[in-house]
């Protein structure tokens, strides 16, 4: 996997904006939610994506393979984008810890805590109508672009925002159901 992103990121040193687009459909998301996670703010989150790509096209990220995973490199930047925002909005509370910044090497804690996460997540995500379990499926776990899973459906793109969406909404009464019972499925 991690080939194909280095013969990505050369393409996008060549000049190859569909190669720069390909990234960002592989690590948008991620990138979103770890800076989400460090900013707390979904315009800084945004902002933090934007910087990470804006570096990779105009070469001011350089990445070595020598020195590790593209994955990590990547992520290693989204973070410190997302620090560097926060500091220039002087929005570090006081207290801020830099430990409380997710690590890209997370601790057997965490790994459990996300999977006993995603299990109830996929549970809820198999109580939705087969239509919205494809668009979710393939829009947060197998991370295409809404644009794609237009295209694969040959389906508007309007019509596949719409499912999400509704998908979305779904999942926002049933989590909280889930949670409230332990991550339980109702039998």
């Amino acid at each position: 996997m991690n080939d194909i992103d280095i013969e990505l990121y050369e393409k996008v040193h060549l000049g190859d904006k569909q190669a720069l687009e390909k990234i960002y459909d592989r690590y948008e998301k991620i990138l979103y939610s770890l800076s989400y996670k460090v900013t707390g703010q979904k315009e800084l989150a945004e902002e933090a994506v934007q910087e990470v790509f804006i570096k990779i096209w105009t070469k001011k990220g350089t990445y070595h393979a020598s020195k590790g995973k593209f994955s990590s490199w990547i992520m290693t930047m989204a973070r410190n984008a997302s620090i560097d925002l926060l500091r220039k909005r002087r929005d570090i509370p006081s207290d801020f810890e830099y430990e409380q910044i997710p690590d890209e090497n997370p601790s057997v804690e965490n790994l459990i805590e996300w999977k006993e996460e995603g299990t109830m997540l996929r549970q809820a995500v198999s109580e939705l109508s087969e239509e919205q379990q494809k668009m979710i499926n393939l829009f947060y776990f197998k991370g295409l672009s809404q644009q794609s899973i237009a295209s694969e459906f040959e389906i508007p793109l309007g019509t596949v925002k719409g499912r999400v969406r509704l998908a979305l909404k779904h999942l926002r009464k049933i989590i909280p159901q889930k949670v409230s019972k332990g991550g339980e499925l109702d039998e």
